[in-house]
């Protein structure tokens, strides 16, 4: 029982690391010239946690991952917006993980969409503008390309990690 809980620990600990580098390295990488797109690498960890770890842990790592980026990296306002996107995200992901038969890539997707939405939707409440909804529209299409692509690669990851790794 200890040993599978120092697992558990370390393999929390190594996904959180891996999503915290993720990101960093992201923040060089433009995408499509849209300001504030990001691939969304680190979100292909979050669904393996998902998977591997279940629900209350992959919020747990998510809430990790935004506070010590925010810390690292973005500073109050950044983890602000990572925690509505992150959160919403994740419920989103959790109930289609829960209603089984989705794939991750469908998944991926969906948390990339609603990931847009909460971060646009607090963007919302804070200037008091509806005018963002237009912003939305564009980072929710998105959102499905960049979804599709974390998905794919937790799939492939979910199928070739060895099962040393597999708590």
């Amino acid at each position: 029982m200890k040993r599978n809980s120092t697992r558990r620990l370390t393999l929390s600990a190594l996904l959180v690391a891996v999503m915290l580098i993720l990101g960093y390295i992201e923040s060089f990488l433009p995408v499509g010239g849209v300001p504030g797109i990001k691939i969304g690498l680190s979100n292909s960890v979050l669904l393996l946690a998902v998977y591997w770890l279940g629900i209350p842990t992959a919020f747990l790592l998510m809430a990790a991952k935004v506070l010590l980026s925010g810390l690292l990296f973005a500073g109050v306002s950044g983890m602000m917006y990572a925690l509505a996107g992150g959160l919403l995200s994740m419920i989103v992901m959790s109930a289609l993980y829960k209603v089984r038969g989705f794939s991750p890539v469908v998944i991926g997707m969906a948390g990339a969409v609603f990931h847009n939405v909460g971060q646009v939707g607090l963007a919302m409440i804070i200037l008091q503008t509806d005018k963002l909804v237009y912003y939305m529209a564009v980072l929710m299409l998105i959102g499905l390309a960049t979804g599709f692509t974390t998905g794919t690669v937790a799939k492939l990851l979910m199928n070739r990690l060895p099962e040393e790794l597999k708590p």
